[in-house]
């Protein structure tokens, strides 16, 4: 045990022998323990850190610099017992085991490594010895080549002097040749029509002949080429005010002239006037196509025109203008800007008024195109004239053509919801005037709302162009922001249901004026179409809307409150004017049946009046209508002892028609809360219909006189209408108070007041 622990520590190498001497065991394994650290990219603090000893000075520290194996032995030998030195045995075998098998490792991995790197430093000798080699005998050509040279330069020097003058010479003769051919070859040029060169070789000449024109000689070519320049600048000015070339030829006749020191001023006004009427020429050629005799072209087709020949033929003008009169500074930009904006504003003028024929088609697809080329097109001389403001020109008019397309749609919603209306006129009026059954309530309603609903629906696809991402103007503010909500929103959307509220409520005038020709199914239908708008519809337009056109704009918009408010106020008012034109009707004809007999002479009733039965018909063909609309509830089958039988009217064919708003698709409803709203209306309705009439009867007999069968016959009639009116009121007593005092009022009015007894009453109603 004593020979395993004093053997090699934990850096020894599978080299080492325990038997070694002890001045050299320490210095191995501290080579050892230090090439395994740089193995692992240990620095000596970090193997420190690692260490498990607190002291790194700590002699019997396996791990440490400093360790001591005898030390370390007497240690052990002092503290541990048997059993804990054989442990410590055991596990120093395994570590040395371990740092053997890692060391073997080590070495084994970098052997390729170690033969590879021997190899490369042989064939780098065998490399070096050849460059060497090479180096010497370049060495020894370049001092030849030295020596050759020198005395090569030695030789020619004279030489070298001599030729260098005389390649002066020889370049300032050449120039002077060039000085005294120059009025020829301008000549030539002018007459060939090379003015650019001609232009070049004045301009190459001529600060030599301002300097030396003291000179005869030099003078007299100067006057010649000041000849032939003027006779070149006319030219290009003639061919310049011809006009018959495009602008970029044009340009070149004024970077020319202005080349040969002709005035800029002067210039720039004969080429700004120069390309006014070019441009005016292009503005004619699209106001032709706007004239009477020829068709137009669709406006996509005039955009484009437009674009390519006047928009692209400014682009061209402004480029150039600014390319060649660039030093003419802030007043020069000032003139281009003032021209820009004059043609601008009258191609402006003709877009517009090519525009204003599109206002009254229903496709905004193609609309939306041309705006967007004609915005598009405007891009480039919005940039290079900022200062004459046509792209926020060209803004402004595609904000002015999405105004009154908005507007034409909420024409068309208009004319949509009136064209429904007359639909509905004529399907209520066809069955009367050809005899037959027509469509019921129900089914008119479906088709008004689900009518309506579509046109809403393709008028948000159509105006939901104007803010796609693929057009140009769909970034601008006024589509992120005012278009959306007080446009789409605001002005298309509430405008129209506003605008159906009103229309409905004209229905509502007096009867003198539009409400006297109104059915009164019709009445009705309105006020479930703005109930339904109320609970359902409303909500899932201005959604549906919301969704479309993401509003980023703070403006405050109309609440979903405040609409269904309106429409329920709108629902309230039509249902009061149905109750008052179909209470009317029954009042006439009892008014009538009233004053139209003579009550003091009448004979014994035998029979109930046939005006009693019509009003009992007309009051449950109400209720039908009110029912096909208006969910009534269950009717009480038995009241009072004056009703012993139910009323055969009430059949299954009041529940055939029942109206259940399909068309709306928004959220479910608590159905039994809209049974109990629709009931509420229903017996509203019929009550007061009832009421009206019954009040109505009453007034008539306060104003007449009876015998004793004129009292028997309203004792009768009345029995009659409390035996089949009270199903139709919430509040029966209602009708039994009104009849009785109807009654009283005619006992009242009688000199004989006899009444019938209440068995035979009973027997003529039912016989009745």
């Amino acid at each position: 045990m004593a020979a395993a622990a004093a053997g090699p520590g934990p850096g020894s190498g599978p080299g080492d022998s325990p038997e070694g001497p002890e001045e050299e065991a320490p210095e191995r394994r501290r080579k050892a323990h230090g090439m395994l650290k740089l193995y692992y990219g240990l620095s000596e603090g970090e193997a420190a850190g690692r260490s498990a000893g607190p002291d790194p000075l700590d002699p019997t520290d396996l791990n440490g610099a400093h360790f001591d194996p005898e030390v370390y032995l007497d240690k052990l030998r002092r503290e541990c017992p048997l059993a804990q030195l054989m442990d410590s045995e055991t596990d120093m075998v395994r570590q040395i085991r371990s740092l053997d098998s890692d060391m073997q490792t080590l070495v084994y991995e970098n052997y390729n490594k170690f033969i590879s790197a021997t190899d490369t430093i042989r064939k780098m000798k065998n490399d070096f010895r050849k460059m060497e080699d090479e180096m010497d005998r370049l060495a020894t050509n370049m001092a030849v080549i030295t020596d050759f040279s020198a005395r090569i330069s030695a030789t020619l020097q004279d030489r070298h002097e001599r030729i260098t003058k005389l390649a002066g010479v020889h370049a300032l003769l050449r120039k002077l040749q060039f000085l005294f051919e120059l009025p020829s070859r301008l000549t030539k040029c002018v007459e060939l029509g090379a003015y650019g060169q001609a232009v070049r070789y004045q301009g190459r000449a001529r600060a030599v002949l301002q300097q030396y024109q003291h000179l005869p000689s030099f003078r007299a070519i100067q006057d010649d080429c000041q000849v032939i320049t003027a006779r070149l600048a006319q030219q290009l000015r003639q061919r310049f005010r011809e006009g018959g070339s495009g602008a970029p030829e044009q340009a070149e006749c004024v970077e020319l002239l202005l080349a040969l020191g002709e005035p800029a001023e002067e210039l720039c006004e004969e080429f700004l006037a120069h390309a006014r009427g070019r441009l005016e020429e292009e503005l004619r050629s699209l106001e032709a196509e706007l004239g009477p005799s020829p068709p137009a072209p669709d406006v996509l087709e005039f955009t484009d025109r437009g674009g390519s020949g006047f928009v692209g033929g400014l682009c061209q003008v402004a480029a150039a203008y600014q390319e060649l009169f660039a030093a003419q500074g802030p007043a020069g930009a000032e003139k281009l800007a003032a021209f820009a904006q004059e043609l601008g504003g009258r191609y402006f003028a003709l877009v517009e008024r090519r525009l204003a024929q599109e206002q009254g088609g229903g496709d905004n697809s193609l609309l939306v195109r041309a705006l967007d080329r004609f915005h598009r097109r405007l891009r480039a001389p919005g940039a290079l004239l900022a200062a004459a403001g046509l792209a926020e020109a060209a803004t402004e008019i595609v904000e002015r053509v999405a105004r009154e397309r908005l507007g034409h749609h909420l024409h068309g919603l208009r004319a949509a919801f009136l064209g429904c209306l007359t639909d509905v006129r004529q399907a209520l009026a066809a069955p009367r005037l050809a005899g037959k059954e027509g469509p019921g309530l129900a089914e008119l309603l479906t088709n008004v709302a689900s009518s309506i609903l579509s046109h809403i629906k393709a008028s948000l696809a159509a105006v939901h162009l104007f803010t796609a991402k693929e057009v140009s103007f769909s970034n601008k503010p006024y589509f992120r922001g005012e278009f959306c909500s007080q446009g789409v929103r605001e002005g298309l959307i509430v405008g129209f249901i506003r605008s159906m509220c009103q229309t409905a409520q004209s229905f509502c005038d007096s009867p003198g004026e539009k409400g006297g020709a109104t059915p009164p199914a019709l009445l009705l239908l309105l006020s479930r179409l703005c109930l339904d708008y109320e609970t359902a519809t409303i909500s899932y337009i201005l959604t549906l809307t919301d969704e479309q056109f993401l509003v980023q704009d703070q403006s405050p918009v109309t609440p979903v409150s405040t609409l269904c408010a309106e429409a329920r106020e709108t629902a309230r008012r039509l249902l009061t004017h149905y109750v008052k034109v179909q209470g009317l009707v029954i009042s006439q004809m009892l008014r009538k049946s009233v004053e139209t007999r003579d009550w003091l002479s009448t004979l014994e009733p035998r029979n109930v009046r046939a005006v009693m039965k019509r009003v009992v018909e007309d009051t449950t063909a109400i209720d039908v209508q009110v029912g096909l609309l208006y969910e009534e509830g269950v009717r009480k089958a038995q009241s009072s002892d004056s009703s012993k039988r139910t009323f055969s009217v009430y059949s299954s064919s009041r529940q055939q028609g029942r109206y259940a708003p399909s068309y709306t698709p928004s959220a479910p409803m608590d159905t039994n809360l809209l049974s109990n709203i629709q009931k509420l209306f229903s017996v509203s309705v019929l009550t007061g219909i009832i009421k009206i009439s019954l009040k109505t009867l009453l007034e008539c007999v306060r104003l007449r006189t009876f015998g004793r069968y004129g009292l028997q016959q309203v004792q009768v009639d009345c029995h009659f209408l409390q035996l089949y009116l009270w199903r139709f009121v919430a509040d029966e007593e209602l009708v039994h108070l009104l009849l009785d005092e109807v009654v009283a009022s005619a006992a009242l009015r009688c000199p004989d007041p006899v009444p019938m007894e209440p068995s035979v009453v009973e027997v003529i109603c039912e016989r009745g």
